[in-house]
């Protein structure tokens, strides 16, 4: 893979949306190639892992804890509720997967550090494209089992991106975050794991949102991983439309933490080599 670093007379090239578009590109391909490089099974892996991680929720809540769905009926089936909680990891997998490199994203790359025209801030969508690739193959294992369970999927869920499109924003913005606080703080990278694990039993991702008491849902809210995780099951699976009102909310959050991300990465580079 050829990348863009400098002009044709040597000279540092200016990198524009396009080129940085494509530079993400050719990395994130050379990432989900590279991930699999050498095993056996290949690309299988990115769906074997969730559908394990699947088979041992189930397991454990279904069988075990005899949990159902609140709200469902009382003879829904256990293929029911493992596909309601499916959906829920995925869209949790697609954060923690991203939010859990970002504090390595640079001191992983310190020879993209030391080209001066390299553009460091890229290396967070690269690493957003690649777990976005993943949570493709799992969507199309999600349609695969809702098919023969419930006969259909919903035309509601072509309207996923309008979900997808913030909860990205909101996972750029902190990952821009950490991989500037990582760089410096090393820690970082050792506590976040406790954290998003923390994250994933505070979602609405084993239970639906309003099981909890009235008081508590507002501050449960504040988690960036349950409206996404509630919206887009609900697209997906129930056939409704998206609460366009506390989506919009959710989307201008994102928005905002984004940019704040983004600039506060930029300010922050500097002196990423004096650390490294």
């Amino acid at each position: 893979m050829t990348l863009p670093y400098e002009g044709h007379n040597g000279e540092p090239q200016q990198w524009t949306f396009r080129s940085r578009f494509s530079l993400a590109m050719q990395l994130v391909r050379r990432e989900v190639v590279g991930r699999y490089k050498g095993s056996m099974l290949g690309i299988l892996w990115s769906l074997l892992t969730p559908l394990f991680m699947l088979g041992v929720y189930t397991f454990v809540f279904g069988m075990v804890f005899k949990a159902r769905w609140a709200g469902a009926a009382e003879d829904t089936s256990m293929a029911e509720f493992a596909i309601t909680l499916f959906a829920g990891l995925i869209m949790f997998q697609l954060f923690a997967e991203v939010v859990s490199r970002a504090p390595m994203l640079v001191l992983s790359n310190p020879n993209y550090v030391k080209k001066i025209v390299f553009p460091l801030e890229t290396l967070v969508p690269v690493a957003l494209g690649a777990a976005l690739f993943h949570t493709g193959l799992s969507l199309v294992v999600l349609i695969v089992f809702m098919l023969p369970v419930y006969g259909s999927v919903p035309m509601t869920a072509l309207l996923l991106p309008l979900v997808l499109v913030p909860y990205c924003l909101s996972i750029l913005g902190l990952s821009w975050f950490l991989a500037s606080f990582g760089t410096y703080v090393r820690d970082i990278g050792q506590i976040l794991g406790t954290i998003i694990t923390a994250l994933m039993f505070l979602s609405p991702i084993f239970f639906p949102l309003s099981a909890l008491p009235d008081w508590l849902q507002p501050w449960l809210a504040l988690n960036p991983i349950a409206l996404p995780v509630e919206q887009a099951r609900n697209v997906l699976l129930f056939g409704q439309l998206p609460d366009m009102g506390p989506l919009a909310l959710y989307s201008l959050a994102s928005l905002a933490l984004a940019v704040l991300g983004f600039q506060f990465f930029q300010k922050t580079r500097k002196g990423f080599a004096d650390v490294l």
